[in-house]
């Protein structure tokens, strides 16, 4: 027990001792502390009553006063000496402490630096270490470099495999869609060939040779390959010979050039030919945007194949390899792409059909068509900007009457300027607006009066639209940051939504009367169902500035555009960036969007009008709009302010922010 005692009184006072030692350096650092600017003393200075300061702190003290910082009492600068000692030891305490934060190589530096007393023993000794220790870090260095650049390889192998297991796999889908294609074109051809022979028997005129099926291309098909001798008989050849020649003419469908038909199709020399101008005028088209369509081509039949896999694994059906292929079911994407392929390549411009003008040259400014709608059978459409006024035009009568300047039907003063318009579906009279002052309001177009108007918006209204399945619905955003939802049949919103930030666009899904897209000035698509308003479906991010329109091509398919000139088609339902389209320019106004099952139209700061199909990423057409009076306005100012599709039709409206508005019309 006493024992015991001993060593924990030992312990303890090894514990004061290093206690004590520890206080005495820190008293010790504070000596070295100047009282005035409480940093280590440079050219320490001693004072008659015993205090050392720096020689710059003292002097400026003395300067103001004539006392001792410490303790008060009287002081000048006759009274001042240099403590030459304190100085020296300041210097050493500082380069002590100096090469003890130092780096070992450092110590060394400055033991070299100060002419340290080395024998050349230990000269050569230090040498012999530093020299293998440079080796071994080289070494080491070496190996670091050597595994780097392994790994390197052994990625870069791994990404060309898998490049290469993907080219295989994309050259075994065109494997087995150009034989699907070459079964189905031989199935035409033979579908043709036996309706011309059925004509040809049918026909008063079939003792003549009229077989010009697999005719001489160099003549056009004028001369038949089944004629024998100068009587022009008819022999019919084998079935052996027939597929031959099907097939030598499907290859040769296969592989001819757009510029091998321009040189040698005599179509092409002949007006009367259509079908092989039309041929070689929709390879141009396919050719121009040749790389867009593989990329949508790839798509869709890796996507498509890949759930194909999927629905095999969980059937536990996967057929083995070499397994008969039943072509009569085989569907693996190519013909969703054939019909892309087909709405793509069907038009070729984009023309103008007619031209409306109520604008005026000498207030350019207050032209501006913020918004176009169609009604529900696309026999009236509606127009509204800044004039404070709602336009109702007849589609029919636009498209007839050549002349300058067209009257609208109905024509309705507003309180404010509007900035969008909703024509009801289902209810024809009723057109839906917005305005700037934030007043939401339903009119009858028929009575030229509001049925009801709401003004719960504390700020701008940007959006309102009409659902298309509940028409006494409808919803509107505004710079407030609210979103509200409205039924007709109130006095007040149904419910609101606070987004934080300034809604630019809201638009109901077409096939739900529970979901709503909503585009904001934080960059995103907020997709809600209205069931459940505590937070968002899904929140699309990508745009990288406010979303100024969200359109639904489909009950699946959503379009944004946004001001850093770029539109986003997205998936609804599985929350994806499907593609990303650009060309046009749009970084500070309003320019339109519009929508149909295959297109997606947009304005531009540029004055023109820019159509995407929706499987690629560039303009497929545009057309520009070119003012009359452009000179005396400056056309910089002008731009396209909106656009609206007629309902599944290749027409579309156009206006600017002259005043002008043109009908134009996808051709082929």
């Amino acid at each position: 027990m006493a024992f015991e005692n001993e060593e924990s009184f030992a312990a303890s006072s090894v514990e004061e001792k290093y206690e004590s030692a520890v206080r005495a350096r820190a008293n010790m650092d504070r000596d070295f502390l100047c009282p005035i600017c409480l940093h280590t003393m440079k050219d320490a200075f001693l004072t008659r009553c015993g205090h050392n300061f720096c020689y710059s702190c003292i002097m400026t003290h003395l300067k103001n006063r004539n006392n001792c910082p410490c303790c008060a009492q009287y002081l000048t600068i006759d009274l001042l000496m240099p403590n030459f000692l304190l100085t020296k030891l300041m210097n050493e305490l500082s380069a002590s402490m100096m090469l003890k934060n130092a780096s070992p190589a450092e110590q060394l530096r400055l033991a070299l630096e100060q002419d340290a007393d080395l024998p050349p023993k230990e000269l050569d000794s230090l040498l012999l270490l530093l020299n293998e220790r440079k080796q071994k870090l080289d070494r080491e260095e070496a190996e670091i470099n050597t595994e780097i650049i392994f790994d390197f390889l052994h990625r870069l192998q791994f990404r060309k495999l898998e490049a290469m297991k993907e080219v295989q796999s994309d050259l075994q889908f065109l494997k087995d869609d150009i034989a699907t294609v070459e079964r189905r074109l031989r199935c035409l051809l033979a579908s043709n060939k036996s309706h011309s022979k059925r004509v040809c028997e049918e026909s008063p005129l079939s003792d003549l040779d009229i077989h010009t099926e697999y005719g001489s291309t160099s003549t056009g098909g004028a001369v038949s390959m089944w004629r024998s001798g100068q009587s022009g008989a008819y022999t019919p050849p084998g079935e052996e010979k027939l597929n031959r020649a099907e097939r030598i003419r499907i290859r040769n469908l296969a592989y001819t050039s757009v510029s091998t038909d321009i040189e040698n199709d005599p179509s092409v020399d002949s007006p009367g030919e259509y079908a092989g101008a039309h041929k070689i005028a929709k390879k141009r088209r396919v050719l121009a945007q040749f790389e867009e369509l593989q990329g949508a081509y790839f798509l869709r039949r890796r996507q498509i194949a890949f759930k194909e896999c999927q629905k095999q694994q969980s059937q536990e059906s996967v057929s083995k390899k070499g397994a008969y292929k039943d072509w009569d079911t085989y569907d693996d994407g190519l013909d969703d792409f054939q019909s892309i392929l087909t709405t793509y390549t069907r038009y070729s411009q984009l023309r103008v059909v007619a031209e409306l003008h109520h604008d005026d040259p000498f207030q350019p400014s207050s032209n501006i068509v913020s918004s176009i709608d169609f009604d529900g059978d696309d026999q009236l459409f509606a127009t509204a900007g800044v004039t404070r006024r709602i336009k109702i035009f007849n589609f029919a009568t636009v498209i007839d009457d050549v002349v300058d300047v067209h009257c609208p039907v109905t024509e309705i003063p507003t309180r404010s300027k509007l900035s969008c318009l909703s024509w009801n579906k289902l209810k024809k009279p009723l057109v839906a607006s917005s305005d700037y002052e934030g007043i939401i309001a339903v009119w009858d177009v028929n009575r030229s009066q509001s049925v009801v108007e709401y003004e719960e918006h504390e700020k701008r209204a940007w959006s309102v639209d009409f659902s298309c399945i509940d028409p006494s619905m409808m919803v509107s955003g505004s710079d407030d940051g609210k979103v509200k939802v409205w039924c007709i049949n109130q006095d007040a919103s149904a419910f609101s939504i606070d987004m934080k930030a300034n809604i630019c666009c809201v638009k109901y899904n077409p096939g739900s009367s529970n979901h709503i897209a909503i585009g904001s000035s934080d960059h995103h698509i907020h997709y809600y169902d209205l069931r459940n308003l505590r937070t968002p479906l899904f929140v699309f991010k990508g745009h990288r500035k406010a979303v100024s329109y969200v359109k639904f091509m489909s009950s699946n398919e959503l379009v944004s555009a946004s001001t850093d000139s770029t539109l986003r088609l997205w998936d609804v339902q599985t929350d994806t960036s499907v593609q990303t389209l650009g060309g046009h320019t749009n970084e500070k106004n309003f320019v339109g969007l519009t929508v149909n099952s295959d297109y997606i139209a947009c304005g531009s700061e540029t004055s023109e009008v820019f159509v995407y199909h929706k499987a690629t990423s560039k303009p497929s057409f545009s057309h520009k709009f070119r003012s009359s009076y452009a000179e005396d306005i400056g056309d910089d100012i002008s731009f396209v302010s909106a656009v609206c599709w007629k309902s599944e039709s290749p027409t579309m409206l156009a206006a600017n922010s002259q005043g002008t508005i043109k009908v134009l019309e996808l051709a082929p």
